[in-house]
């Protein structure tokens, strides 16, 4: 009974810590409309900068400590502002993606920076005054400072309600979060209302992670972890709403740490290690969740928005055969690049062209079906590691084991995209990560099968591909073959279908189109693609590991696609092109490569918020109407 009572008080605790992560997401998301993937970067540097603060006052005691964490959410509070007022001000017309893809460099940065100010070592603060003892529960110890922070969580619940519901700013915050439009015609300053708004949320994740540094160390992988935890709580609970957020935190904080606490069981003969299922089970829930109660346990269903048209159309005929020549062209110089000898360059050309079929699969279901996903890394994974295991778990040749690294993709994302396709917006790229982690927990901790996290070695092209030269050859064929292959679909019957269903669903649904269906085919079917660029990629490097599944590589396929631009077919070649060389170089060059990849990233959202190709492509046309 003891232990039961210390894992629930325990789960308490750290429901607090959630809370305080997801609930700034959800004031900027609900007001904003921005989902702010450097959400995590905020919580990272709240606690790194409470380490310092707390190192500088610790002299003055408790009141030294206290004041450290207030000091460091309120650093954190500002910078948040100047992000704001300097950054994401100048691109609130941009598009909502290009909007994460700014977040995203911010992300690179932000860690950048830590690094370089407090270095790679793990940095653990000291106790907090008074609170550094712990207290007799039914005969076990039990921390002082975690009963602390399972005040902490419903103190802050309580003054948010007071701020949004009992002052005239919350009225505002709250009428902004149900008519952004509306809020403005009435003549509210929405640009100092959004820069409020922000400061708050930013000022409550460094609370969050201040709050952590008595409690666990600061580390430079704590912005990726912080912001899934954020992503789970807010779409579990329900987008924008608070108490759902609170709700939600308490179920996670509780199951996970129970988990923690029945370690591994015996059921029905069968031994179940419910520890493993930590890395993953906050997404378990999310997608039972979402799977039953879509928009989330305290959320409210929302009308279906019309997603924003891409306006890809087939060229005239005289452009076609401009395209065409252009493209023999370009074949035949990608096919000349051996002879140049440069070894590294070919190495080079074959990521990319790699990564081209990979952002293109993804670019198939965001721009003409209107589907953003979060989990793509899955495919790509699981066409390598299915390709991986047929080599050298069944001992088929190289040929057998490529044509099965994308039928294992495919099945994968004919199962998960069942799912989740009967979800839209940010539930449905929310569904599609909490698929993808899943996914990445089975291979990560499937040892005897995966080779868990030591992943597989020993898968090498067959003998007639031997030489880089020749697999790049092999790869410059396939992958021009599955980008010509998505471009002719799109074009088809079923792309413009497809495209149908994104702008019109009712029409669709009154002529009898069956969308749900359609979007289901086109799910499998890029999962098909991904999956071939996945094994592709494990027969270039030769191994394989669970990080090809996960998060960092979907949000990779995300960037590269909007660094090209969604309207436009080139786009995810050459945003995939500009992302792999930006990254190899830089990454060659400078030991804080992040930082000015981010920097590089965010100047051109700033420059070009259509991506690269669409920015290009508009000032054309622009300049012919002239």
């Amino acid at each position: 009974m003891s232990s039961i009572v210390v894992q629930f008080l325990n789960g308490l605790a750290g429901a607090s810590t959630l809370f305080l992560i997801a609930v700034g997401l959800s004031l900027i998301f609900g007001v904003t409309r921005i989902v702010n993937f450097a959400h995590g970067s905020l919580y990272m540097l709240g606690i790194y900068i409470a380490y310092s603060a707390v190192g500088a006052f610790g002299a003055a005691g408790a009141l030294g400590f206290w004041g450290a964490i207030l000091a460091a959410a309120l650093a954190v509070g500002l910078f948040g502002a100047l992000v704001e007022v300097l950054i994401l001000r100048r691109i609130y017309q941009a598009p909502e993606l290009f909007q994460l893809l700014a977040t995203f460099a911010l992300v690179l940065m932000v860690k950048d920076f830590v690094l370089w100010a407090w270095g790679p070592e793990d940095l653990l603060g000291p106790r907090a005054p008074g609170l550094d003892g712990a207290v007799a529960i039914l005969g076990q110890r039990f921390p002082e400072y975690d009963l602390f922070m399972i005040a902490v969580g419903p103190v802050v619940l309580g003054l948010l309600w007071l701020l949004l519901n009992r002052t005239r700013w919350g009225t505002l915050v709250r009428a902004a979060t149900q008519d952004r439009e509306m809020v403005g015609a009435l003549g509210v300053n929405q640009k100092w209302l959004f820069t409020g708004v922000f400061a708050l949320g930013a000022f409550l994740a460094g609370l969050g992670g201040a709050l952590q540094v008595p409690r666990e160390p600061a580390q430079l992988f704590l912005d990726l972890t912080a912001i899934a935890d954020a992503f789970v709580i807010v779409v579990v609970g329900g987008m924008g709403s608070i108490p759902g957020a609170f709700l939600a935190a308490l179920i996670i904080g509780e199951v996970k740490a129970f988990c923690i606490g029945l370690g591994n069981v015996t059921l029905l003969g069968v031994e179940v290690s419910f520890s493993k299922l930590t890395l993953v089970i906050e997404f378990i829930v999310m997608a039972i969740v979402l799977v039953v109660r879509p928009w989330g346990l305290l959320g409210r269903p929302q009308a279906a928005q019309r997603a924003a048209p891409t306006h890809i159309e087939p060229p005239l005929r005289a452009a076609l055969r401009g395209l065409a020549a252009g493209a023999a062209v370009l074949a035949l110089a990608l096919a000349a690049l051996p002879l140049t000898g440069a070894a590294y360059t070919v190495v080079l050309m074959t990521d990319i062209l790699i990564f081209a079929l990979f952002a293109a699969s993804l670019h198939f279901i965001m721009g003409p079906a209107g589907m953003v996903s979060f989990g793509h890394a899955a495919y790509f994974g699981l066409g390598a590691y299915g390709a991986g295991l047929v080599l050298l778990r069944a001992g088929a040749p190289m040929e057998v084991a490529l044509a099965a690294g994308p039928l294992a993709a495919a099945l994968g994302a004919a199962v998960f995209g069942w799912f989740c396709v009967r979800l839209a917006g940010v539930y449905f790229a929310m569904l599609t990560l909490a698929f993808a982690q899943i996914g990445w927990s089975v291979v990560f901790q499937w040892d005897s099968f995966t080779g868990g996290s030591n992943g597989l070695v020993g898968v090498w092209p067959a003998a007639w591909l031997s030489s880089k030269s020749a697999f790049y050859l092999f790869v410059l064929v396939l992958c021009g073959a599955g980008l010509a292959a998505l471009r002719r679909i799109l074009f088809s019957p079923f792309g413009y279908a497809l495209r149908a269903g994104r702008d019109s669903p009712l029409r669709c649904d009154a002529i009898g189109i069956d969308i749900k269906r359609l979007q289901w085919a086109a799910f499998t079917l890029v999962g098909a693609f991904a999956g071939t660029a996945g094994a592709l990629y494990a027969f270039s490097k030769g191994s394989l590991s669970p990080d090809l599944m996960a998060i960092p590589r979907s949000v990779d396929a995300l960037v590269m696609v909007l660094l090209g631009g969604v309207q436009t077919l080139a786009g995810p070649a050459v945003g995939a092109a500009a992302f792999t060389w930006l990254q190899d170089t830089i990454a060659r060059n400078t030991e804080y490569w992040q930082s000015l990849l981010g920097a590089t990233i965010l100047i051109i959202v700033l420059a070009f918020p259509q991506g690269i190709v669409g920015s290009l492509a508009r000032l054309g046309t622009r300049a012919e109407a002239e």
